[in-house]
């Protein structure tokens, strides 16, 4: 079940799972505490295992029925278990969004493509650094005439 982490943004666990979804860096991390602490529209919620906060998903709903993930994590020692899967699934029972999207690097887009994203090449958007688009679009239930 994913709890909600605003109230937790100052914890040192937390912190340390944004890190691993923004550049290396401790002023982009405090953009991304600042951004969820003032800004409404953003949501960052965690999951727990046996009491021990192993992933975070930081999202924004974009449309009417679109939510883009703005990070997404899981600590080194837990990554290649599902929880990045699994509060991705859990996010999608719990908002019903049509399209779910997200902007990765070279490092996390295989994630991404196995878990049933489309994937498009933005190209360097910085240099040196390709970027790619993730999309993943509501299945049509083929029940349903």
């Amino acid at each position: 079940m994913l709890k909600n982490l605003k109230p937790r943004l100052k914890e040192p666990e937390v912190q340390e799972l944004l890190s691993y979804s923004v550049f290396p860096d401790p002023d982009q991390v405090n953009q991304a505490i600042q951004e969820y602490e003032t800004q409404e529209t953003l949501f960052l919620s965690g999951y727990e295992d046996e009491e021990q906060l192993v992933g975070l998903i930081g999202y924004e709903h974009t449309g009417s029925s679109e939510i883009t993930i703005r990070h997404i994590a899981v600590l080194p020692e837990n990554r290649f278990k599902n929880y990045g899967r699994g509060m991705i699934s859990q996010l999608l029972a719990a908002h019903n969004p049509d399209t779910l999207i997200a902007e990765t690097d070279q490092e996390a887009v295989e994630f991404y493509r196995n878990s049933g994203f489309i994937v498009y090449s933005l190209g360097e958007l910085y240099p040196g650094v390709e970027r790619f688009r993730c999309v993943l679009e509501k299945e049509e239930d083929e029940y349903n005439e």
